[in-house]
């Protein structure tokens, strides 16, 4: 079951990187689409951020009780 964990740890920490790369993008060409979705990029960046962490420690916790 852990192996199933690590797995999602890899695809949030995709996710967090393809979301951080448009956030960078948008900010860098700037204009109308940075003012319409700069909050809704970093809200979603921290929260894949999030459920990355919590699955790595559900992998770790499994990984060291079995």
């Amino acid at each position: 079951m852990s192996g199933l964990f690590v797995v999602l740890v890899v695809i949030a920490m995709i996710a967090t990187l393809g979301v951080l790369l448009a956030g960078i993008l948008g900010m860098a060409t700037g204009g109308n689409f940075n003012k319409r979705y700069a909050n809704k990029l970093m809200r979603a960046r921290v929260l894949l951020q999030a459920l990355a962490v919590l699955f790595f420690a559900i992998a770790l916790l499994m990984a060291s009780q079995g």
